[in-house]
């Protein structure tokens, strides 16, 4: 079921230039909570990590443990993002076959029973810990932990002028749309959510925003 939202976060305007906190103290503490947490995480979870990365090794030895994908980061720039693989190997070439059944609005691909999905990829998609990896492109400062999610080129290349401003900050680990239904929320909406929080963003949304994914991370009924 598609969870409406709060009539403040639906679009008013199509040519709104969305503007945001671009304080100099704020992005120096968002940095540096990005990384003191990302260490943090990346000590504390390496064993389920290793866990994880064995389980997949198992299932299907023939592809790697880490799948990285071009993503678009801040102003368009691209980069790679890191995740712990969810699907068979071959999962690329055979998304051309299922494009017709996608389940999603707009330019992204979503199924809520794709075939490509391994068994130990559905525990880790359910409980995001496929995302763990994400970890070191925090680190590395090509995302947040709280931003709206990276997008694919080709998903990019269908954007409207107004949905580019999704570009204008850092992706993020979370941000509105984890913690309020993920694939269960319409693209429009999801757009909707990436824009109030990036024209409200402040060190108290992010922190609201990391804890309250913690909560909701493990069986979200959202995550496929």
């Amino acid at each position: 079921m598609v969870k409406e939202l709060p009539t403040p976060l639906k679009r008013t305007d199509p040519n709104e230039q969305i503007k945001t906190n671009t304080s100099k103290v704020y992005l120096f503490t968002k940095r540096l909570i990005d990384i003191l947490l990302s260490i943090l995480g990346l000590t504390f979870l390496l064993p389920l990590m290793i866990l994880v990365a064995f389980l997949i090794k198992f299932e299907d030895p023939k592809g790697k443990v880490i799948f990285k994908q071009i993503r678009v980061g801040k102003c368009g720039k691209p980069f790679y993002m890191y995740k712990f693989r969810s699907m068979v190997a071959d999962a690329e070439e055979l998304k051309v076959l299922l494009l017709e059944k996608n389940e999603s609005t707009g330019p992204i691909f979503k199924m809520k029973n794709d075939p490509r999905v391994t068994k130990i990829g559905k525990i880790i998609r359910k409980t995001s810990f496929d995302e763990l990896p994400q970890l070191l492109n925090v680190l590395k400062g090509e995302m947040s932990l709280v931003g709206p999610r990276p997008p694919l080129p080709q998903e990019v290349e269908q954007y409207t002028t107004y949905q580019m401003q999704r570009l204008m900050v850092q992706p993020g680990l979370t941000c509105y749309w984890q913690v309020n239904g993920r694939s269960n929320i319409r693209f429009e909406e999801w757009v909707e959510l990436d824009i109030e929080y990036i024209r409200n963003r402040n060190l108290w949304v992010d922190l609201k925003l990391i804890l309250k994914t913690i909560f909701v991370l493990w069986g979200s009924k959202g995550a496929y």
